[in-house]
């Protein structure tokens, strides 16, 4: 009997028109690759209650980072690192991970952080919370950001 590896995706890419924008995002690999793994769809920002469209989310540096909506002053940082904790914890087996790339939520990599929820320059660049969770939880795995 042939196992299908089991790979957690961003819901957004192929699956779902939950972007931020309402958009779903047309990725030719991840669809190709459908059919020789078992998808684990997850989408942090909608789980945490952030809707679709929605305003967009950043996070900002500080003594505690923050996950921060601009638009209504809402930081979701606890939520986030809740709902993270609670769904990777819940993978029974999981084999890897293809996850949105420089997303504050989803991304492993180049997600930009600032010093400020206002309009500001970036001041760094890291994961994103989600994909932070990811990184530290399972650094023997494939993870890896549809950009790469």
């Amino acid at each position: 009997m042939h196992h299908k590896p089991s790979v957690v995706v961003s819901k957004c890419l192929e699956f779902e028109a939950c972007r931020y924008n309402g958009q779903v995002m047309r990725n030719a690999f991840v669809r190709k690759l459908e059919r020789h793994v078992d998808y684990v769809h997850v989408c942090p920002e909608v789980a945490i209650g952030l809707g679709i469209p929605r305003f967009p989310i950043r996070i900002v540096s500080s003594n505690s980072p923050k996950l921060v909506q601009p638009a209504t002053g809402k930081d979701v940082a606890d939520a986030m690192n809740n709902f993270s904790e609670k769904f990777l914890s819940s993978l029974k087996e999981v084999d890897g991970f293809i996850l949105k790339f420089r997303s504050p939520s989803h991304g492993i990599k180049d997600v930009r952080t600032y010093a400020q929820s206002e309009k500001s320059p970036a001041t760094g660049k890291g994961p994103g919370f989600f994909g932070g969770w990811v990184l530290k939880h399972f650094p023997g795995l494939a993870i890896e950001d549809e950009g790469s």
